[in-house]
């Protein structure tokens, strides 16, 4: 007996060190991970950087465009020249040399005001690449928090399945000395350890479940699928959504929005850019010149000519075969498709919100109503079980009995769950996670 009670402590002990051990992970904790880690991220990340170190003045074409030229074109030429004076001038392989070297400046100083439109341009782009930003990390944090309590829903569900699994054995107990005693049928007692291997096989799968689970959030924080963490078994829901508050951030919080709003603005600076396309074009040119003549079969044997140049282009449109037309015609359905999109995505947010507070409102009915059924279930099956000891009702009803509780745990935890994926989406909507 004494070496029983040493071999339980000592098992005791050592599922205590092992759940200690683990390295237990809140929710705050998966999400910072997941926003250092995730490719998604990075990716989305790299797109917003890359918007920003395009809008420049420059790219805007509001800077002027300053390059040096030069040109050598050496050549040997049999020269053969009859003079109207009568005179002939001969040369055998004369040479010559022609040197060109200079430095140009070429400026846009107005070209329909098309330079501050597209800076606008790049100016929105790069505030929409912030946007797409911050739209993947709120669907990057609403993946994991979802993820991570799955993970402790099924956890959850594991140690319902434990309990009712208890209630199981005992069962089997009960009848074994019920059947010993000659007071008990043997088919009850061979139904009651039929469930109790079931439930040993759903503890198995249940078990798998929670490895694989564990898994996909590994994935989601971008790290070894197989890195070892622990969750709590509970799911916090402290949370009273605001319906009206929602409502007002909705359509200035929500990411979804915010991008094709955006797009929608980029859409009209396209329309404004194009129709910048009729309107004349005015440059400035400036540029320093050298330029240097050899030539042994001329007259002239060298000759040098340098000094600055100043000069302006002039460009009015006239006939441009339609094209602006047919460009601003197309950018205005391109406009138009752009209003309705940011419409239609308006109308979807509206709806999904007030969707997802529906579903918060309705499983937090069913979360207080199976709290309760919880209660009552359980109640009814440890009276169950005491009659069952007492010889005083059937397998039947103890095992009816268990079946309504396993049941009842079940749909517990999963109301629960629910209820925090309705709250997830609610914040996510406005932003707010």
């Amino acid at each position: 007996m004494q070496n029983k009670i040493i071999t339980l402590l000592f098992a005791a002990f050592l599922c205590f060190t092992s759940g200690f051990g683990q390295n237990i992970m809140t929710v705050d904790q998966a999400v910072d991970i997941a926003l250092k880690n995730n490719y998604d991220v990075f990716v989305a990340r790299n797109n917003a950087d890359v918007a920003k170190v395009n809008n420049t003045a420059g790219n805007a074409g509001m800077l002027p465009n300053i390059g040096i030229l030069g040109t050598d074109n050496y050549s040997v030429s049999n020269v053969y020249m009859n003079l109207s004076s009568g005179s002939t001038i001969t040369a055998a392989a004369g040479t010559s040399n022609a040197f060109n070297a200079g430095l140009a400046l070429n400026w846009t100083l107005f070209d329909g005001t098309k330079m501050f439109i597209t800076k606008n341009k790049l100016n929105q782009v790069e505030k929409l690449g912030e946007i797409q930003f911050r739209d993947q990390v709120m669907n990057t944090v609403f993946n994991v928090i979802v993820t991570f309590y799955q993970v402790v829903q099924t956890k959850q569900q594991l140690l319902a399945i434990r309990d009712v699994m208890a209630y199981s054995l005992e069962r089997v107990r009960i009848l074994q000395k019920g059947y010993e005693a000659g007071i008990a049928h043997k088919n009850d007692l061979l139904q009651a350890k039929i469930d109790l291997n079931v439930n040993k096989e759903a503890e198995i799968s249940q078990i798998n479940i929670i490895r694989n689970t564990k898994r996909a959030l590994n994935q989601s924080l971008s790290r070894d699928p197989d890195t070892q963490f622990e969750v709590a078994d509970t799911i916090p829901l402290n949370y009273v959504p605001d319906p009206v508050d929602l409502m007002n951030k909705l359509y200035s919080n929500n990411t979804s929005v915010l991008n094709y709003q955006k797009q929608a603005d980029i859409a009209l600076l396209s329309l404004n850019e194009y129709k910048t396309y009729r309107l004349p074009k005015l440059s400035m040119v400036a540029s320093f010149n050298y330029n240097q003549n050899d030539n042994s079969a001329s007259n002239v044997i060298t000759s040098r000519t340098y000094g600055p140049l100043l000069g302006g282009v002039l460009n009015i449109p006239i006939y441009q075969a339609g094209n602006a037309l047919r460009q601003v015609k197309a950018a205005k359905i391109q406009l138009q498709s752009a209003q309705y999109t940011v419409e239609n995505v308006k109308l979807q947010v509206n709806t999904e919100l007030k969707s997802a507070l529906t579903d918060y409102d309705d499983q937090k009915q069913l979360l207080t109503i199976e709290r309760d059924n919880l209660t009552l279930a359980k109640e009814n099956l440890r009276i169950s079980m005491e009659r069952l000891r007492l010889g005083q009702t059937t397998a039947l009803e103890v095992r009816q009995a268990q079946e309504s509780y396993a049941n009842s745990l079940a749909r517990f935890y999963n109301f629960e769950y629910n209820m925090k994926v309705a709250e997830t989406r609610l914040k996510q909507l406005v932003a707010g996670l």
